[in-house]
């Protein structure tokens, strides 16, 4: 085979294992924190996720504390973990992970400071260093008079 056409093939396949490689970045989220608006990684957030183009969305209904009963514990941070377990079997069966989570949305009925921190803990336990963009919205009750937290996600699907 020529030097030149040994020189174009290599060359090509550097060109396609680059393309492979940035089209898969591509498909990953990206977080953004930008640092005039103060770290938010502390309690259990980011600041804004960019979504790739052209990914598909899919958005997880409410979940609460409900175990698989249907039962729910009088207990805030039993709901909370509860709740986060319930998100993790949603986002199985739709067949995605949590770094893929853009947005969660949480509910929390009398809102103070001990359960931030409760909410922080357990987030962070499931996301890690992916931590998705994330509202808290105090309610002063939810669908359920029992019921002390409810999340819902926003998840892009490779």
């Amino acid at each position: 085979m020529p030097r030149a056409t040994k020189h174009l093939l290599i060359g090509g396949l550097i060109i396609m294992a680059t393309g492979i490689s940035a089209a898969a970045a591509a498909n990953e989220l990206t977080i953004v924190n930008p640092p005039t608006l103060g770290d938010p990684t502390p309690n259990g957030y980011s600041t804004a996720v960019i979504v790739p183009a052209g990914a598909r969305l899919a958005y997880v209904s409410g979940q609460g504390g409900q175990d698989s009963t249907g039962a729910l514990s009088p207990d805030f941070a039993a709901q909370v973990k509860q709740a986060y377990a319930n998100l993790r079997a949603a986002l199985d069966a739709l067949g995605a992970r949590p770094d893929q989570v853009a947005k969660l949305t949480v509910f929390v009925v009398d809102h103070d400071m001990a359960k931030l921190g409760v909410l922080t803990q357990n987030v962070k336990e499931m996301f890690g260093e992916a931590l998705p963009a994330q509202t808290l919205v105090p309610v002063p009750r939810l669908a359920i008079d029992p019921m002390l937290f409810e999340v819902e996600a926003v998840v892009v699907m490779n």
